[in-house]
């Protein structure tokens, strides 16, 4: 098998994902993603005739979402039509981390070359849940067999089983705008970072917007639980409420304690990143340098009702495959999608908190959704790049019981 060297990764700022008032929210979800393709093609010079596939993921692929956005942000960048096709996935919250994977499965395969992989999500234009059907697809015989909830909810129930007290998860969340804030003062994200323009070419923003620094457990603590009231909540045609349909998966719960609020939970916001991929060949052909290489993937699936927990089997199936321990990777990212999650995964694996996440998270910066994972990598290597350092995880969880890892090595 060949290798996949990662040449360079971008991303746009992410904005308030509130309609007309986020600085994103006046750009269509195309220009972002095309933004994006030709930052890349800018800092790295190759010729976009000799990518082979763009691959994108989008989880909300309806309106202006809809179609192939991955095909249409190339034509929305203004490459030569007859250059690089596109491919649009959607796996929930890990769909950019599996475009930047699949992308580099076409590479090791031997079957291309140079390929681009990423996401984009614009919530303030095309809200979460925009395509209707929730997580079962409105599918009653599927919701018999496994009676699935909404992931906050799954959320609090990890916090439940594991006795994560609404400190636990508070003083995580505070952590992350701590190590946000110093990240952007530092200009920590300014090696993957790029300004995104408007139709009048006027810069519309920069800097991520959605950082809320100064949070304390204290101030934190003062937010109302977000999915207490959704728990308590009977769907039309059920006999359950959305607590009692968990609870009955998970019957040694007496009661769910709702910790998660909009404080330690991810942030709904604006962005795109895309990756760029290339054999060693092709990237020494045409002078290309690399900054690191994918080591190794994998997925995993877990119980669907809690939903939340596959990133522990994903991290630990995608490390065998690398032939390493946990304790070789040096710096990891663990998508904040909800403060428990993070704490639980780094409680299975024993990993030290000072090595995870260390600009702070999507509780501070915010979640895109089909765009995170393929930003991750690319905070990844910069703090690689940073601190010196050579190994590094990206890992996610993802709606339906799935979870997602990624080994990469610098170069």
């Amino acid at each position: 098998m060949g290798e996949a060297w990662i040449v360079d990764a971008v991303r746009t700022p992410r904005g308030k994902g509130k309609k007309d008032t986020g600085a994103l929210s006046g750009v269509h979800p195309q220009q972002l993603l095309g933004q994006t393709l030709n930052a890349l093609k800018d800092r790295n010079g190759f010729d976009p005739a000799d990518v082979e596939d763009v691959v994108a993921g989008c989880v909300s692929a309806f309106g202006e979402q809809a179609a192939c956005i991955a095909r249409n942000g190339v034509l929305a960048a203004g490459w030569d039509p007859t250059t690089a096709s596109g491919v649009t996935l959607n796996r929930f919250c890990g769909s950019g981390q599996q475009a930047v994977n699949f992308a580099a499965m076409g590479v090791m395969s031997g079957q291309q070359d140079l390929v681009i992989g990423g996401g984009v999500e614009s919530m303030s234009r095309v809200p979460m849940g925009s395509s209707g059907g929730g997580l079962d697809g409105n599918d009653p015989q599927l919701s018999a067999l496994h009676p699935l909830v909404p992931q906050g909810i799954s959320a609090d129930l990890i916090a439940t089983l594991e006795g994560f007290s609404r400190e636990d998860v508070d003083g995580f969340a505070a952590e992350s705008q701590r190590r946000c804030e110093i990240a952007q003062k530092e200009d920590r994200f300014g090696g993957s970072l790029i300004p995104v323009r408007d139709a009048e070419g006027q810069v519309a923003l920069d800097r991520d917007e959605h950082p809320r620094p100064g949070g304390t457990v204290e101030t934190l603590g003062q937010l109302k639980p977000s999915f207490e009231g959704m728990g308590a909540y009977t769907q039309k045609g059920h006999d359950r409420t959305m607590d009692e349909k968990a609870r009955s998966v998970y019957p040694q719960v007496e009661e769910i304690r709702h910790v998660h609020t909009a404080g330690n939970s991810s942030g709904i916001v604006d962005g795109a990143a895309a990756v760029l991929l290339a054999t060693p060949e092709y990237a020494r052909a045409h002078d290309l340098k690399p900054r690191a290489r994918i080591l190794a993937t994998a997925t995993a699936a877990d119980e669907p009702v809690i939903m939340l927990t596959a990133p522990t089997p994903a991290t630990r199936k995608c490390l065998k495959k690398a032939g390493m321990e946990v304790g070789d990777v040096e710096l990891i990212e663990i998508n904040e999608a909800f403060a428990a999650i993070p704490l639980k995964v780094m409680k299975d694996l024993d990993l030290d908190h000072g090595k995870v996440n260390p600009n702070g998270g999507a509780i501070a910066l915010g979640h895109p959704l089909g765009a995170t994972g393929a930003m991750l990598i690319g905070t990844l290597i910069d703090e690689l790049e940073r601190q010196d350092k050579t190994t590094g995880l990206v890992t996610m969880c993802i709606g339906g019981g799935m979870g997602i890892a990624t080994i990469l090595e610098r170069i």
